[in-house]
């Protein structure tokens, strides 16, 4: 822990996006407004992260030295939409999935797996590529696909075909019918990689059907449908396409995406921690090691942010150097105890907040920046020397 400053306390601010309401920057920005009201005496750095899912292209914006590019693609159902790719000089290109696979563009009830499609993916992909990429970093998170990544690969020239040699029609539920490819990757060489904290693979009870798809609008019956689609895509993949791993269904991190970390890998690219790979870019260790408190958050603070995600991430950073670790999230459903053994000092509840129950939901989804200011007071008021 470092000493006081001659200001005070130095206190570092790195949350993760509240999913739906607001970007990391916006909640940073909200918590650190909340601790100025109560006192200007403390230095507070300021730190958004990301872990692969939206956002993933602001924050490395942010840190990284590049330019953004706008380029043209298609929502999971088809729909224009803009994207972003960021260029480094390096020849790295990032991109993030949400920006054409997200479930953030769809209403409710568009919501279905078997149909939607990660074509605009390789669009996005397709344009870094174009544009000279060497390595593509894609943060993945937060989709509403469940296609194995098929819709990229088909937007990057490799196309899947039934029996009668007829392409498929998009989604995941249409590669029930899979029997082989056509065409080749258009990839120029550059390395794909899957920037990602989620390990499930494609297939099983573990796999991206089973755990992600209820959140996309799969009922069971659709759940088993798209396991067995994605296990028939898994073995045409293996048997097709030039440098697939095997046993590409039991893979760790597959099953990011709806399958596009199986689509990446079997590209012949790799997972990598999305959270890791943020944090080395901004410095996050390098803050940590310079302050007195650490304050991080996301809009679930639940049984998966200890797996790790962002928030498992910072607090176990955090706990190495003794450091205080608060978490602040729009819902807490994490024991007390367990918090704790991950290295969250403790915990703070935007519903509970507002109230608790229904009126607190609805003003957390509502008001978020301003409970955000005010639980910064609230911390500052606690904390502050």
């Amino acid at each position: 822990m470092c000493a006081a400053t001659l200001l005070g306390m130095r206190v570092l601010l790195c949350p993760d996006k509240f999913a739906g309401t607001l970007p990391a920057p916006e909640v940073a920005a909200a918590v650190a407004d909340g601790w100025r009201q109560v006192t200007d005496r403390d230095d507070l750095v300021i730190r958004p992260l990301a872990d692969g899912g939206p956002g993933f292209v602001d924050v490395l914006a942010d840190a990284l030295d590049g330019h953004r590019v706008t380029v043209p693609t298609v929502d999971p159902l088809g729909r224009p939409a803009t994207g972003e790719i960021l260029l480094t000089g390096d020849g790295t290109a990032y991109l993030e999935s949400a920006q054409a696979c997200g479930l953030h563009l769809l209403a409710p009830e568009e919501r279905d797996p078997k149909v939607t499609t990660s074509f605009g993916l390789g669009l996005l992909v397709a344009a870094a590529v174009e544009r000279g990429a060497r390595t593509v970093v894609i943060g993945l998170g937060g989709s509403a696909t469940n296609d194995g990544g098929a819709g990229m690969l088909t937007a990057l020239g490799v196309t899947p075909l039934d029996g009668m040699g007829a392409a498929l029609p998009y989604g995941g539920a249409a590669l029930a019918a899979v029997e082989a490819l056509d065409g080749a990757p258009r990839l120029r060489g550059a390395l794909p990689v899957a920037a990602t904290d989620v390990d499930n693979p494609l297939l099983g009870l573990h796999g991206a059907s089973n755990v992600f798809g209820p959140q996309k609008g799969a009922d069971r019956a659709d759940v088993l449908l798209l396991d067995a689609a994605l296990e028939r895509f898994a073995a045409v993949l293996e048997r097709d396409l030039p440098g697939c791993p095997t046993a590409l269904g039991t893979l760790p991190g597959g099953g990011a995406a709806g399958g596009i970390g199986a689509a990446i890998l079997a590209l012949g690219g790799r997972c990598e921690s999305g959270i890791g790979l943020v944090t080395r870019a901004i410095g996050l260790d390098a803050a940590l090691d310079d302050v007195d408190l650490v304050i991080t958050g996301e809009g679930s603070f639940d049984h998966q942010s200890l797996r790790g995600k962002v928030v498992a991430g910072v607090a176990g950073a955090a706990r190495d150097r003794g450091l205080p670790c608060v978490v602040l999230a729009g819902q807490v459903s994490t024991g007390r105890r367990e918090a704790a053994a991950a290295g969250v000092t403790d915990a703070y509840s935007l519903v509970e907040h507002f109230g608790g129950a229904e009126q607190g939901l609805a003003a957390a989804l509502g008001r978020p920046a301003e409970g955000l200011r005010e639980l910064g007071a609230r911390l500052a008021r606690q904390w502050s020397r």
